[in-house]
């Protein structure tokens, strides 16, 4: 059975978050009904205090490698189970409205993975935001997750807000009604980070709002 040997291959990887949604709300649905959202932790679990830009761009890299890693193991295996599957891009589609083919952060709130914190990304219980998202869309049915629609953030935290270098952030509790534009001022937080194109030859890695989140660190945990 497909689904048991997928979660058979994600046994391997204890660390890593992964969940099935149904995806009916896209228009993808029409050829793949189900989605494998799979979280990979950043490299390096950082917090205000140990924070820099590079050292940020090196976690996030890392878990981009160990993500394309586990990644060619699962085409492998829905391959040899004969799945009709697609990895949408994880790339935006312009630098206009900044949208992707396919949202893997609303994927993984419909997976029950995490929900979407006052940042605009996805908070995890475990890590935090602190983790690299992707979506296998897949041609069959699975036992799915339970849906979050809404947000687990504290009603009084508002540290992401706070730390953000641009003032991108509008204090905004989300739910799954909530559209991206009443949560972040996302042009203003892109402009910011390309103007870092010419120095560091890429928009700045900028994870503040990331490492400022109490989720996944042990302060949360006690």
């Amino acid at each position: 059975m497909l689904e048991s040997a997928v979660r058979n291959l994600l046994a391997q990887y204890p660390d890593i978050l992964y969940g099935f949604a149904d995806i009916s709300y896209s228009p993808l649905a029409q050829e793949y009904p189900s989605a494998l959202v799979l979280a990979v932790p950043h490299g390096k679990q950082l917090t205000p205090g140990s924070y820099t830009e590079p050292d940020f761009d090196a976690a996030i890299c890392s878990s981009r490698d160990r993500l394309e890693a586990f990644l060619e193991k699962l085409e492998a295996l829905l391959k040899e189970q004969k799945a009709v599957y697609y990895i949408p891009p994880m790339a935006q589609n312009n630098e206009t409205d900044l949208l992707a083919e396919f949202s893997y952060k609303y994927a993984a709130t419909r997976a029950g993975i995490g929900w979407i914190g006052r940042n605009d990304v996805i908070i995890t219980e475990r890590y935090g935001p602190r983790v690299r998202l992707s979506a296998v869309l897949i041609n069959a049915p699975f036992t799915y997750g339970e849906p979050i629609t809404e947000s687990r953030c504290p009603e009084n935290c508002r540290r992401c807000v706070d730390i953000c270098p641009c003032k991108a952030l509008k204090n905004v509790r989300w739910d799954a009604g909530k559209l991206r534009e009443e949560i972040i001022d996302f042009h203003r937080c892109n402009k910011m980070r390309s103007a870092f194109i010419r120095k560091l030859g890429r928009k700045s890695a900028c994870g503040l709002c990331m490492a400022a989140c109490p989720f996944g660190t042990p302060e949360k945990a006690e």
